[in-house]
């Protein structure tokens, strides 16, 4: 057995829900503080140096002597998932590189720079709303004070969830885990087809879509569902159900990319008229410009729904992210060069840390590593044991080349 199979067994039951098969393993619970427990202990017995910050954002540092500190080279991913979520998500970049180190040191490596295995908390946002957050915190692209006052489903502020994990969030005695850091490359199992369609086990992303997660807040007035008329009905069920339908339309014409998959609905009686239906839209696309089209027609259609209905419409934009392009020097290196042939080169409509990390000046690339199923973010995302070892050594060569 493997390095990266023995980890992975390791780590398989943590969250894992035995009725469905999906992993529960949002930040700040005990599912995803076991996993960061199992990260720092499998660093510790690799002998790498362990920094964390008050989050819960851990680095394992592999120093050689002679190592400078000014010039780090990363990578990593994150350990939490959404809602019945996938396997491979997050973990597998992290497991994969304490194996990419296991394998570099197996071939006699010495890196002239620090080589460092990271996980950032919270990258999917799927407890307080806001995608990767750790890595938000730690680059600044986020405030504390923002922070400290985001709330998730159960009304429990980020502060609080951190006190309750054990967490102090963060201090000014915190390391800063990103210092020297000026490379980052992240593994992530990919959530598409690319790569079966391509037939190649692993490739490198060029870059990443513009998204957005926006709240559709749609007013009614909540009534009797037998007694009251339907034409005396002022239902925001109905403004929210066209306006799904119209992102439907509006994504698919436009080839973008347009979800409601989360719905909120008071009073939530089976015999009740709503007064009022929430609803979040992610919203993606291949340009800001598009972007924000592929909104405003969405926009524009549930305004003129809500008109005709007699609801009222409030549209939040929660987060934005703008389009992110990889190094494409960095890119070039990784995909090129290779005894089996390049590896292709190809975007991604996911939001990563390494997206946040890019937009912060470090030099970033990220690896793909074939999903057959091409599903994610569900129990059905899957890798075949061969690509994620193929994934394995593609990052340790990747790490020995940008660090030797």
């Amino acid at each position: 057995m493997t390095d990266f199979e023995a980890m992975w067994r390791e780590i398989a039951p943590l969250g894992r829900s035995a009725a469905t098969g999906g992993y529960l393993r949002q930040p700040w619970t005990s599912a995803e503080g076991e996993l960061r427990a199992w990260f720092v202990g499998a660093c510790e017995a690799r002998g790498l140096r362990v920094e964390s910050d008050g989050l819960g954002n851990v680095v394992g540092w592999w120093e050689p002597v002679g190592c400078s500190p000014e010039d780090r080279l990363l990578t990593g991913s994150h350990l939490d998932s959404v809602l019945e979520g996938g396997a491979y998500d997050g973990p597998l970049g992290v497991v994969s590189g304490l194996a990419a180190v296991d394998r570099m040191r197996a071939l006699g490596v010495v890196p002239r720079r620090p080589v460092g295995v990271g996980v950032f908390v919270e990258e999917e946002g799927s407890r307080f709303g806001l995608a990767c957050l750790g890595s938000r915190l730690l680059t600044g692209a986020t405030t504390w004070e923002t922070a400290r006052e985001l709330r998730d489903r159960d009304g429990v502020f980020l502060a609080d969830a951190l006190e309750a994990a054990g967490l102090p969030g963060p201090r000014a005695a915190d390391p800063d885990l990103l210092a020297g850091v000026t490379t980052f490359v992240e593994l992530h199992v990919e959530q598409g087809r690319a790569l079966v369609d391509l037939g190649h086990a692993v490739g490198v992303a060029s870059g990443i879509w513009p998204h957005g997660r926006y709240r559709f807040d749609v007013e009614g007035v909540a009534d009797h569902a037998g007694t009251t008329r339907m034409e005396d009905r002022r239902d925001p069920m109905l403004t929210y159900a066209m306006t799904v339908l119209a992102a439907n339309k509006a994504a698919r014409l436009s080839g973008d990319r347009a979800t409601f998959g989360r719905v909120e609905v008071l009073p939530n009686g089976t015999n009740a008229v709503p007064s009022r239906v929430t609803g979040w839209l992610d919203a993606r696309a291949s340009s800001a410009g598009a972007l924000e089209a592929l909104v405003e027609r969405v926009t524009t259609q549930a305004r003129e729904r809500a008109e005709r209905d007699g609801t009222t419409l409030t549209v939040t934009a929660e987060s934005v992210s703008g389009s992110v392009s990889f190094d494409p020097d960095l890119a070039g290196a990784l995909a090129t060069g290779h005894a089996g042939g390049d590896w292709p080169v190809l975007p991604t409509q996911a939001g990563h840390d390494a997206g946040v990390l890019s937009g912060a000046g470090i030099a970033t690339a990220m690896l793909f590593v074939r999903n057959l199923t091409g599903i994610s973010h569900s129990p059905a995302e899957h890798a075949e044991v061969p690509d994620c070892l193929a994934g394995v050594d593609a990052l340790a060569e990747s790490l020995t080349r940008l660090s030797t």
